[in-house]
Parts: C-alpha cells; structure tokens; sequence
C-alpha cells in the first residue's frame, strides 16, 4: 500500500507539472497575441497625429490666454491702487480753492488776522497730506501753454511775455503722479 501511494503521488505530481506546463504555453501564446502590433491604416494615423497637433495648439493658445488674463488683472489691479485716492482728491479740491480765496483776503484786525493764520495752518497741513498721497500742484505762472495741463480762458495782450506764455492763473490746476485731476485754468499772451 506504500507503493501504491507512492504511485498515485507521483502521478500527482506528473499531472500537476503537466498542467503547469500547458498553462505557461497559454500564456506564452497569450503575451505574442498582445505583443503584436495594431496595424493602424496611415491616413487614420495621419488624422489622429493632427487631432492630437491641434488639441495641443489649442491647450497652448488657452494657456496663453490665460496667462495674460492674469497679466493684465495684474496691471489693472496695481493701477487702481496707485490711483486709488483719486476720487477723493477730486472733492477735496473745491474745499482747498475756498481756503486759497480765504487766504488771499486781507484784513487788519486782529481777530482776522489770527483768523487767517490759522486758516493757513490747516491749508498748509491739508496740501502736505495731499502732496504724501501723490498730488501735485500744475506750474503755470511764466510757463508756455500746454493744452494737456492747461486750460486757457483769457488772452492777455502784454508786451512783457512772450507769446503763448502764461501770464496769469486764474485756478489752480493738479495732478495725481502723472494724470491730470484738473487742469488749470489760466490766461494766455498773443
């Protein structure tokens, strides 16, 4: 009976090698079968390279879209903070013209001259916290006329200016950096 068992174990084992065997070839046969090529008709390959040519012009030109959408938010942004006080100097200016008239009145009493010095000290105070913030005050007086921070209201016909030079100021004119909030407005030799 050892014999016999011995017997059946060995054809066991022959049978199972055998299997694994038949099994490896399938496999073999199956790893060829996915090894071969998909043969791909050359204008179907030809069509599916320029698909894949177009799909990347067309991710690239987005792309690039976008990055200048992001430039130009950018720059929108850094403009409208470096002109952010803007509006609020354009109101501020009719109260700095009244205070400006105010200071060009004259008076002797005491009371309006006290008066006066302490108008001045809050002009004064009021221009420097405007001129911190980037505003700036147009030259006029003796300068020649420029029609892009002047605004010409009069002509003057007097022989001690020159022609086209500013001979009075009769508003003051500002700008915020480089852009004009408010022209001035002057008079104008022949």
């Amino acid at each position: 009976m050892t014999e016999e068992k011995q017997n059946e174990s060995f054809d066991e084992t022959v049978e199972q090698s055998d299997n694994v065997a038949t099994e490896e070839v399938d496999n073999v046969e199956e790893v060829e079968e996915t090894e071969k090529f998909v043969e791909i008709p050359e204008a179907e390959l030809e069509q599916l390279k320029q698909k894949a040519n177009d799909e990347e012009e067309k991710y690239l030109r987005l792309y690039a879209e976008f990055e200048n959408y992001k430039r130009r938010m950018k720059q929108e942004a850094s403009i409208m903070k470096e002109y952010q006080a803007q509006s609020v100097l354009n109101d501020v200016l009719p109260a700095l013209d009244n205070m400006d008239r105010a200071l060009q009145q004259d008076g002797e009493s005491e009371d309006f001259v006290t008066f006066k010095k302490g108008v001045q000290m809050v002009y004064d105070n009021l221009l420097k916290a405007l001129e911190s913030n980037g505003l700036e005050e147009i030259v006029s007086i003796n300068e020649a006329f420029d029609p892009n921070v002047h605004q010409a209201v009069m002509q003057d016909n007097n022989p001690d200016f020159e022609s086209g030079v500013i001979t009075e100021e009769l508003q003051k004119g500002f700008k915020l950096k480089d852009r004009v909030l408010r022209p001035a407005m002057v008079k104008v030799n022949e």
